[in-house]
């Protein structure tokens, strides 16, 4: 096992692995931007570190601060948390090259996974189920194009292969439509990307998003913890994950698990990460891969009792994963809220002091955040503040303590997104389960809708 290792992120995520650490016996090191130098896990942590300003590109994005960070402090091991530099092959070869372990998969895995082209590929040779669409990147020529179109079916999808965060995508509805839209969506990804290329798939009209969470040891042992359901979304955004996700036939979700582990001994894959999927009319059809550990990972602890933080490290550090397939049992519900500094209802970010902070408690109830009263939020970062998460021996009583624990959460000085929260879980068609991906974009449209001509009528 390690004997430091530096964390290259900030926010929950930062206090999430520092926690980890601790509970492993493992010093830490906390690296920070001036913006962050108040933060709850600077205070904690073993040593910490600035490394720039508030601007991303001058510190978390910053790669010879974070590695000079880790030669400073003599750490061995960067975990590169979510978001930033965790996807970014080239952070992960340099970090290797300079002489520290980087707690993720090898660059040569995230430059595969990473290109969505050359992801689907794989996926397809794993026999892992994939969206009908182009086989590789799209042709130039316009009428080479277009039959692809034709033969997939309207409507069908844009997508840059270097994209993500749900950028870099069009939705076709016509041939009319098509080229201009491609050249659109190459134009962006260019900019975005630096990676021109894009793709077509078959747009499914209803789907849910369903991702596999997997963890394989550098042994070629892997195994699946489960689906969650990541469905509740604002412009391709998740607000609201839970798991095991309802009303799905447990031999689908055990079919597709052994699946998503098979593909991961196939590339040799290394420490935690998700396998995407739209699912729709009882069929799976693979999006991508996170190549990192996930915001919604503590859905997945909940219901399975295992650390994923830890096993990253674990694994990094070489161990083999003492967990077997047979040992994973999945047992009750568990719920998970996004809250960010936001507007409720524009969605506008509200960054600023907290004045006061009160997180919820008692039985199933789990708070992740590095927030505190009389912390002030930056406004240079995600808005994401913190995650609560409830746990019930049911999807029900998961429901009922989320209820309980929004009631109770206070958070005044700025505003956040628990209102709507407040409103999703009293949601008749929430409390079924098992809506789109579409449903919260139309629902929220309407409620607009609705307070415009009340605005009118006064």
């Amino acid at each position: 096992m390690f004997d430091k290792i530096l964390i290259a992120n900030r926010g929950e995520i930062a206090l999430r692995i520092q926690r980890a650490c601790r509970e492993l016996g493992v010093k830490n090191v906390v690296v920070y931007s001036t913006a962050d130098k108040e933060a709850k896990y600077v205070k904690l942590a073993d040593e910490a570190v600035c490394i720039g300003p508030p601007a991303s590109s001058l510190s978390y994005l910053n790669m010879p601060a974070i590695i000079s960070a880790a030669e400073v402090t003599e750490a061995q091991a960067i975990h590169p948390g979510y978001g930033f530099l965790s996807e970014n092959a080239d952070f992960a070869d340099r970090v290797e090259k300079s002489g520290f372990v980087f707690i993720g998969p090898t660059a040569e895995t995230i430059r595969l996974m990473g290109d969505k082209v050359s992801a689907k590929q794989s996926m397809i040779a794993a026999g892992v189920p994939c969206v009908p669409g182009s086989e590789g990147a799209l042709p130039e020529n316009p009428r080479e194009i277009m039959a692809i179109a034709k033969k997939v079916g309207y409507p069908v999808i844009i997508k840059a292969a270097g994209g993500g965060g749900g950028r870099g995508m069009r939705v076709v509805h016509s041939e009319a439509q098509l080229i201009n839209s491609v050249n659109m969506t190459r134009e962006e990804a260019g900019r975005a990307f630096g990676n021109p290329e894009v793709y077509l798939e078959k747009f499914l009209t209803n789907p849910r998003h369903i991702e596999i969470q997997i963890l394989a040891d550098t042994f070629k042992n892997a195994i699946w913890l489960g689906e969650r359901d990541c469905s509740m979304q604002r412009r391709h955004q998740k607000v609201i994950e839970e798991a095991p996700a309802p009303g799905i036939d447990r031999r689908l979700i055990a079919k597709i698990g052994e699946r998503c582990a098979l593909a991961c001994r196939k590339m040799g894959y290394r420490g935690a990460g998700t396998f995407e999927f739209l699912f729709e009319n009882n069929e799976f059809y693979f999006i991508e891969m996170n190549t990192r550990v996930q915001v919604e990972h503590p859905v997945t602890e909940l219901i399975t009792g295992v650390d994923i933080v830890q096993e990253q490290i674990k694994i990094a550090a070489g161990e083999k994963l003492l967990l077997r397939q047979r040992d994973i049992e999945f047992r009750g519900h568990a719920i998970e809220c996004r809250i960010n500094a936001e507007d409720p209802f524009n969605f506008t970010p509200s960054p600023g002091k907290i004045l006061s902070w009160h997180a919820p408690g008692g039985p199933g109830v789990r708070v992740d955040s590095h927030a505190y009263s009389g912390y002030t939020v930056p406004s240079t970062y995600d808005s994401m503040i913190g995650k609560l998460i409830t746990y019930g021996a049911t999807r029900d009583q998961a429901i009922r303590r989320m209820r309980i624990a929004l009631s109770e959460m206070v958070v005044e000085g700025i505003k956040t997104n628990i209102p709507l929260h407040r409103e999703l879980m009293v949601d008749p068609k929430f409390n079924v389960g098992g809506t789109s991906i579409h449903y919260l974009e139309h629902r929220l449209a309407e409620q607009a809708d609705a307070r415009n001509l009340s605005n009118k009528a006064k």
